[in-house]
């Protein structure tokens, strides 16, 4: 605490990004040196110590050590950040020289498998982070493969012809003369592989997000004592969750019984915060939209706010696809209701944004489009910085012009389309309870892809206690 008449000093800045600490000039921004031990020749050598920040990606620390007796030198990544909340899955087809220039994060908890030759690279708690490009990786396997090759030669020559067959398969994976497909798995959810297309999906990149299993956890040091095992676990939230819903119920029905206008109770339960991971409230209300169906509003503050609207309700049997005209500013403050299933595109501005993205949203068509200029600014890796080609960095700069015109009613009309293969997504018509001229909704019929996405087709709910196996639903018969 400062006394009276002193002036309180500005909070450091740990992790400056990196075109500030090449910018700088005092000695604030120069590296951390320390005299460290050489492995290689058992003197003493130099580590130098970065803190950094990745544009739009993740505080990082670069630790680089090089040894002037023998010339040893080594280098690794690690992260600063917070553990991601799931694992993640990147899959990338390369196919192009394009494609061997992505750049690749990879975590010391992250998996690589290039799927053609079956050549898998395992986590392990010896390896460190490193952030280089596809052709980089394949270039670091073949000299890490090569490396004992005359040895191996004289030694075990069945194995040597092995490895030589897949080393010619990687020179032509690296030197685009064959296809390949690259996995990245990591279940602390911090590697990342480039998408090109930014904001857009890339068509040659698949992106999955999982939960972590109890051993992925203990795995990456996280406090599972208190946890049961993954089915209790789930069991519990689920019912707790239940509980939770019944009571808004109550509380709603009590309400109306007695005639007021309060506002129902918000229940209250504790979490924890999905950005810092340190224990919050998380607040849940039930509201009844009209014209749509409730849906439960969810909101966690902990300095970082988040919140999240989920449908309530049966499932729906048939999925809803919205079409909007937006013509005017006024159409801007249309309520919206996106839900986490839910796919939003603006084929006038080539916007696509796929299931899961932003989660569920109730806010305005301005806001939401406010939000994801935002994320999409803050949040897209290497879609900016020192390293970003310049035709790439121009792309990604008119997308989001583009997008902030169409906010700000600039560009108009534009084509708003919503489509839910669960039905849980609204969006308000101003003519209510007459047609909206300038909006169409169509129901469909879902594809047993969606269904099998959804996990739709392996539901039972009728006497699956007496015979699941048999009444369960039967998969695509293709």
């Amino acid at each position: 605490m400062t006394s009276e008449g002193e002036t309180p000093t500005k909070k450091e800045v740990l992790f400056p990004q990196i075109g500030e600490v090449v910018d700088a000039t005092d000695d604030e921004g120069k590296p951390t040196e320390i005299e460290s031990y050489c492995v290689n020749c058992e003197q003493n050598g130099v580590t130098r110590l970065l803190l950094t920040r990745i544009p739009h990606w993740r505080d990082i620390i670069v630790m680089s050590f090089e040894c002037e007796h023998c010339g040893f030198r080594n280098n690794e990544v690690q992260f600063a950040g917070v553990i991601a909340e799931k694992g993640c899955t990147y899959t990338c087809e390369i196919s192009s020289p394009e494609d061997l220039d992505r750049q690749l994060v990879r975590s010391e908890s992250a998996s690589v498998k290039i799927h053609e030759i079956d050549l898998e690279l395992p986590s392990s708690n010896t390896q460190r982070g490193s952030l280089t490009t596809i052709e980089g990786l394949i270039s670091a396997i073949i000299d890490d493969l090569s490396s004992e090759q005359p040895a191996r030669k004289y030694t075990d020559e069945e194995t040597y012809k092995k490895i030589e067959v897949i080393l010619e398969r990687l020179k032509a994976f690296r030197e685009n003369r064959e296809k390949c497909t690259i996995s990245v798995n990591d279940f602390a959810g911090n590697s990342y592989i480039e998408n090109l297309c930014a904001p857009n999906p890339d068509p040659k990149l698949n992106i999955r997000y999982y939960n972590r299993t109890r051993e992925m956890n203990i795995a990456l040091g996280l406090n599972v004592d208190s946890c049961a095992d993954d089915e209790e676990d789930t069991a519990k939230k689920d019912h707790l969750q239940n509980n939770v819903i019944k009571d808004l119920q109550a509380n709603e029905k009590e309400e109306e019984l007695r005639g007021d206008d309060k506002v129902s109770e918000v229940m209250i339960f504790p979490t924890n915060c999905s950005n810092c991971n340190t224990p919050s409230d998380t607040r849940m209300h039930m509201i009844n939209i009209p014209h749509f169906k409730e849906v439960v509003i969810m909101s966690t503050a902990c300095g970082y706010k988040s919140n999240e609207v989920k449908a309530g309700g049966p499932i729906s049997p048939q999925g809803k696809r919205i079409k909007l005209k937006i013509v005017d500013i006024e159409d801007l403050s249309r309520d919206i209701l996106k839900s986490e299933t839910c796919n939003l595109i603006i084929p006038d501005i080539d916007l696509e944004l796929t299931t899961g993205t932003l989660g569920g949203r109730f806010t305005t068509i301005e806001g939401l489009l406010r939000q994801i200029s935002d994320e999409l600014q803050q949040r897209v890796p290497f879609a900016s910085g020192d390293s970003v080609k310049e035709e790439r960095r121009k792309t990604f700069a008119n997308f989001i012009e583009k997008l902030n015109k169409v906010i700000s009613g600039e560009v108009l009309p534009v084509h708003l389309i919503l489509d839910d293969p669960l039905a849980n997504s609204y969006l308000q018509n101003l003519y209510a309870p007459e047609p909206d001229p300038n909006m169409l909704i169509e129901y469909y019929d879902r594809t047993w892809e969606q269904n099998e996405a959804l996990g739709l087709n392996d539901m039972n709910v009728e006497n699956y206690e007496a015979n699941n196996d048999e009444d369960s639903v039967d998969k695509n018969p293709n």
